[in-house]
């Protein structure tokens, strides 16, 4: 299951190919209410710099994507590899978005008013990411449909070798 993260002050995972979570990385204290398995907490990061002329900012940016270790969580009791495998997905995605964001502001043209253009392609690829999130959960049934489960595996895979 996927949660948002918040919060410059916590200790983050920055996204990378090499790096696979482990149970380890989940320091959250499991919520007795739900009834998931485990909460992957990661989102996208983005700071910038413009210049230019008011018809013109040139940006020079940067957008990341984290894990957030004490907001995520599991229960021991029903942890195994192929949660942790769906979960790993969750944070896979959070990427797939941080391209999608850095392609967007790569390629558009942007004003004095920058600050609030990027915001607004940040908001876009939030709510994006959210519902492509839940569909992942969804159409998964939270990593117990297998075969769901290997096609999304694929799918994920390739977005992020593109």
């Amino acid at each position: 299951m996927f949660q948002w993260g918040y919060g410059q002050e916590d200790e983050v995972i920055l996204w990378t190919p090499a790096r696979k979570l482990a149970w380890s990385d989940f320091k959250g204290k499991p919520s007795n209410i739900s009834g998931a398995a485990a909460i992957t907490a990661s989102g996208i990061t983005y700071n910038f710099s413009a210049q230019g002329t008011k018809d013109r900012m040139e940006l020079d940016f940067k957008v990341e994507t984290h894990f957030y270790p004490d907001k995520s969580w599991y229960k021991s009791k029903l942890a195994n590899p192929i949660i942790l495998s769906h979960e790993q997905l969750h944070f896979d995605i959070s990427e797939v978005y941080a391209r999608k964001m850095r392609q967007i502001l790569a390629k558009t043209k942007f004003t004095s008013n920058a600050k609030s253009e990027v915001k607004a392609i940040y908001r876009d690829i939030l709510r994006e990411l959210n519902d492509f999130q839940n569909q992942y959960d969804s159409e998964t049934n939270f990593s117990r449909d297998t075969v769901q489960q290997l096609i999304w595996n694929k799918k994920i895979k390739k977005a992020l070798n593109n």
